[in-house]
């Protein structure tokens, strides 16, 4: 078993910024990073940045949520899909 958790977490890539990634602030996406990482599953590296200004970035994490989810013409689902669509053409995990 641990052989596969360091297999698919050495599939995850550092961040550029190692000074945000090593120093979340309490809250919800330290908690969801250290989470993920203790079961050895990828996350977005986004979520490093939300941990670590949480009061600079909660504006973005709400705007993101209600583009995603909130009522619009087409389906949440589709909007993923977009979303997932554009990270790849940009080589940008999604």
């Amino acid at each position: 078993m641990i052989h596969s958790v360091k297999r698919r977490m050495s599939k995850m890539k550092p961040m550029f910024l190692p000074g945000v990634e090593q120093n979340p602030q309490p809250g919800p996406y330290r908690n969801l990073i250290q989470t993920m990482q203790a079961a050895g599953d990828e996350y977005p590296q986004i979520w490093h940045m939300f941990a670590f200004r949480p009061a600079a970035t909660e504006h973005l994490a709400r705007f993101t949520q209600e583009i995603l989810r909130g009522p619009a013409p087409i389906s949440p689902g589709l909007r993923e899909l977009i979303a997932a669509y554009t990270s790849y053409r940009n080589d940008c995990p999604f």
